[in-house]
């Protein structure tokens, strides 16, 4: 099962050295096949980003994504976008730009809009209890996506932060799962 890390300055800071520190310490333990810059009120967004691609870069097989932002994306080569659910519509844009393109989903009418659109994968949530996200959809409802969802990516993201969640996910045959505390946990 893939691992998604997405970053919160709530953990990581806006300090770049130290955002580096804890990004590359995060990236080496948990060794995620997938990693995601996400602040939605750093001022210094882009400088911050692009210590987060570099930072990607230095392993191998970690792929990189800005969030909404498709053309500093692209600018920083980073591998892809993540799309939020009411950018859905630009994943044709982004896809053109050649970058791979995950776009948050939170129903099923979303996640088959995104797979028609051409996105790589979703996020799918939440799953598990998250604070100020509503209530969670659980496994059953997961499964159920993964059924009826052929042939796109689902990454489960929402309250995934124990080990016996992840094993729970595992055996939904889910892609991957997506999370900023599991990740974070170890600090």
């Amino acid at each position: 099962m893939k691992k998604y890390l997405i970053t919160s300055r709530e953990f990581y800071t806006d300090t770049p050295a130290v955002f580096r520190s804890i990004l590359h310490q995060q990236l080496q333990e948990y060794l995620p096949e997938y990693a995601l810059y996400r602040d939605k009120s750093n001022p210094n967004y882009d400088i911050q980003a692009s210590h987060f691609v570099e930072c990607c870069k230095g392993f191998e097989d970690i792929k990189s994504f800005i969030h909404q932002d498709i053309d500093l994306a692209k600018e920083l080569d980073a591998t892809g976008v993540h799309l939020t659910s009411t950018q859905i519509d630009l994943v044709k844009v982004a896809k053109s730009k050649n970058l791979e393109v995950i776009v948050s989903t939170h129903n099923k009418d979303e996640v088959l809009k995104a797979k028609s659109l051409g996105a790589d994968a979703v996020t799918y949530s939440p799953i598990f209890e998250t604070p100020n996200k509503g209530k969670p959809k659980g496994i059953e409802n997961l499964k159920d996506i993964i059924l009826e969802c052929k042939d796109i990516d689902i990454f489960a993201l929402g309250g995934v932060v124990t080990k016996e969640q992840i094993q729970m996910l595992e055996d939904t045959g889910v892609y991957g799962f997506a999370s900023i505390r599991y990740f974070y946990n170890s600090l």
